[in-house]
């Protein structure tokens, strides 16, 4: 049998051969061993360069939205998480299932801290797998771990944690950019508007960013990390998002996005049946 990597350049150097897509997107090394980029392949010959190996880690699903409407379909190296964001996107109407070529892999996790509460592996959705799936154990007890640690803290012990990380803030918006559901033509952040959306780089303006992003993104959120893992300032910013993902679960239920790319958004529908007891 032969490794991933070599079936991921097999698979990858058939489609470019047989014209099924203009370019492949992966994962290519770097002069650093510990370290991997996103590689956009579209020479047959060139997928020698594509890598499969821990530090793959990251997604490369949203790198799609740059080019809406390809001449021929774009080729996307998917595991569990790229997947979801796949399904993300086309539920959010950013995508077209039939502008992509997806080729799954199965993936044991990367060096990279998401990894650890991991509950899809496998790619959910697919046009060619490489390798074979692996053991999935399901939705880590760990999930909400720390938002369950950090809501024992009192409310100014709370605050001023989240004062002191804002603080450090520098308004780079690269975990808007990483993230593949904040997918806005315009992103508020980026409207010349002064006031309560004001730009400066101070602690309210900073709150105030991270805070709507956080509501934005809401029940959207893949749980992919990729928004705290791109974050030069080192913000726990999935603390946030699964603050949000915890509430869901326990207002409707058992609740994961991105499993299907025809789910609906819960925060947007109504059932007369919905939890109410805080109206």
């Amino acid at each position: 049998m032969s490794s991933i990597a070599e079936q991921i350049r097999k698979e990858a150097r058939k489609a470019l051969e047989d014209g099924v897509v203009e370019y492949v997107i992966g994962w290519g090394a770097t002069r650093f061993e510990d370290k991997t980029t996103p590689l956009f392949v579209t020479k047959a010959e060139d997928t020698e360069k594509m890598v499969w190996n821990k530090y793959c880690i990251n997604g490369l699903a949203k790198y799609a939205l740059d080019n809406p409407y390809p001449d021929k379909k774009i080729g996307i190296c998917v595991r569990g998480c790229d997947s979801r964001a796949v399904n993300r996107m086309i539920s959010d109407k950013q995508l077209n299932r039939e502008n992509l070529y997806l080729i799954g892999i199965p993936c044991d996790g990367k060096e990279n801290k998401i990894c650890e509460t991991c509950s899809h592996k496998n790619p959910l959705v697919y046009d060619v797998l490489v390798g074979e799936p692996v053991e999935e154990a399901g939705i880590s007890p760990e999930r909400f771990a720390e938002v369950e640690a950090f809501a024992a803290l009192s409310p100014d012990e709370r605050y001023e944690f989240w004062a002191k990380q804002y603080d450090k803030c520098i308004h780079c918006y690269a975990c808007r950019n990483a993230c593949p559901s904040c997918s806005c033509k315009e992103c508020y952040a980026d409207q010349h508007v002064e006031g309560w959306q004001g730009k400066q780089n101070n602690r309210n303006s900073n709150q105030v960013y991270g805070l709507t992003r956080a509501y934005h993104v809401g029940d959207r959120c893949i749980e992919c990390g990729e928004c705290e893992r791109v974050c030069p300032m080192g913000l726990p910013i999935m603390r946030q998002t699964r603050k949000m993902l915890k509430d869901i679960n326990e207002i409707f239920g058992p609740y994961e996005c991105g499993l299907a790319p025809d789910e609906e958004h819960v925060l947007g529908e109504f059932d007369l049946n919905d939890y109410d007891e805080f109206m």
